[in-house]
């Protein structure tokens, strides 16, 4: 087994959830590189794609409110402040009341190939959708539940669109996107998981899996039956992106481990034991009928881990394996009325310095109860489109250059050939000049301004190189100014 032992690297791993929560720790990781060479030049074809979508959607959408997490009884701010919104006088009142939305989930306005055809043109690339949050509402129809989309009990199950997952994924599909299917391995609805025999005290399972292995049995089958009926009925999925990394295999001293932590820093995990799903069974299964299939088992070290996902979160500097970085357009994860979403600068210079490092943007878009963006996410979408209509020749299929860049406001990134080289410039200089030491210009290569045709006059510094950039060029974009060396 290939691995890369990341001492000197730290990143930020999340909490181990997508669940609106901007709290995050960092950890040392290891890289375990997958075995099948198929599985590996599958990695270099998703690290060409660099831009992509994140969509949670649920009934939780409804409320507008953060997914899954308000059912959870652990004593943490975000869940608190979510259950203000279910009006309950009692916890398990409220858990009725945020399961009884499914009565009500009628999104009308659901049109996937609007979604898509606005994900194209901002220049995305691939896909993730949440086939199934911790909540185990499913958008999807599975014969091993009627807690989904596609019940009876749901009104949108009369529309000819019900089964949400065939949607989305046939309508990205349509505009050449590579498909994600984000699922989650813990359900807080399922029996199997959270029995109804026992209170819910975390977001584990809630009874001794050693002394009821039968029921957990249950739940290990019910897990690889839904994510077969992904893999089956769905179409090409590229890749399987697992949330929830706190069901895993854990060996007797982690457990020991994390129980001494919870004495001592009154940590989430009250009920601390190993969660074996058999994971080397499922990706086994799911690669017989999707043999070029990507899996994400996120935050659990293994081969199964095909690449990581610092959340809402950007590393300092490149990591030397395959990394995404997954974060909100808005504020939350799901839809939230009158979400404040980050300026088109500020989402192009974090595309920037996430490539720039060698990392892939995977951007997260809620979409509202009737099942549609909010407008001011579409218009996002088509100012990065804009710019990158010019510039994506720097992104698409760049790698890191020996430097990713200068000081807060010059990245680089490079053609894997090596042959070209890019320099990004998150401000235009006013002086007409840009300097820059960390990368090498061979001599008789030629510079110019993406956007404009004009090659530009450079020149060697003692310590590094200046490029003149006329005032005239600034109108080229409204935000990030792209140089492209080629080398003769």
């Amino acid at each position: 087994m290939n691995t890369i032992q990341l001492n000197p690297f730290k990143i930020l791993m999340g909490i181990l959830l997508i669940g609106g929560t901007q709290f995050a720790h960092a950890q040392e990781q290891a890289y375990f590189k997958d075995p099948n060479p198929l599985i590996q030049q599958r990695l270099e074809e998703w690290w060409d794609l660099k831009f992509g979508l994140l969509m949670h959607w649920g009934t939780y959408s409804q409320w507008g409110i953060v997914e899954s997490w308000s059912i959870c009884p652990e004593d943490v701010g975000w869940a608190i402040e979510a259950q203000k919104k279910g009006v309950a006088n009692s916890y398990n009142e409220y858990v009725q009341k945020y399961e009884a939305l499914q009565h009500t989930f009628n999104p009308t306005k659901f049109s996937p190939e609007k979604w898509a055809a606005a994900a194209k043109d901002a220049g995305m690339k691939y896909m993730v959708f949440t086939t199934k949050h911790h909540d185990g509402f499913s958008m999807f129809d599975s014969k091993y539940t009627d807690y989904k989309i596609t019940d009876k009990a749901t009104p949108f199950s009369t529309n000819p669109k019900s089964n949400v997952v065939k949607e989305v994924f046939n309508a990205f599909r349509q505009e050449n996107f590579w498909i994600g299917a984000y699922f989650s391995k813990p359900d807080w609805h399922s029996d199997y998981y959270w029995w109804k025999k026992f209170p819910a005290s975390d977001r584990n399972a809630n009874y001794s899996i050693r002394k009821h292995p039968d029921q957990w049995k249950k739940f290990v089958d019910f897990t690889h039956n839904q994510i077969d009926e992904l893999m089956t009925d769905y179409g090409k999925v590229d890749i399987l992106w697992l949330d929830g990394g706190w069901v895993r295999k854990k060996t007797d001293e982690e457990v020991k481990a994390e129980l001494l932590d919870v004495y001592d820093n009154s940590r989430w995990f009250r009920n601390p034991q190993s969660q074996d799903i058999n994971m080397a069974e499922i990706v086994r299964k799911s690669r017989l009928k999707q043999p070029k299939l990507i899996v994400v088992d996120r935050a659990v070290p293994g081969e199964h881990q095909n690449y990581l996902t610092p959340e809402q979160h950007i590393p300092e500097n490149g990591l030397p394996y395959p990394w995404e970085t997954c974060m909100t357009m808005g504020n939350s994860w799901s839809y939230v009325p009158n979400d404040q979403y980050k300026p088109a600068n500020e989402l192009i210079e974090k595309l920037v310095d996430i490539v720039s490092k060698g990392g892939n943007y995977l951007l997260n878009i809620g979409p509202s109860p009737e099942g549609d963006f909010d407008t001011t996410a579409y218009q996002r979408l088509k100012e990065i489109g804009h710019w990158i209509k010019t510039n994506g020749e720097s992104i698409y299929g760049s790698r890191m250059n020996n430097s990713f860049g200068e000081g807060s406001t010059i990245r680089f990134t490079k053609s894997k050939d090596g042959k070209q080289q890019f320099v990004f410039l998150f401000d235009y200089p006013e002086n007409g000049k840009v300097n820059f030491t960390k990368i090498n210009v061979p001599e008789k290569s030629t510079i110019s301004l993406l956007g404009a045709a004009k090659k530009l006059k450079w020149k060697k510094t003692a310590d590094g190189y200046e490029v003149e950039l006329p005032a005239a060029l600034r109108a080229v974009t409204d935000h990030v100014w792209v140089l492209k060396i080629v080398q003769p």
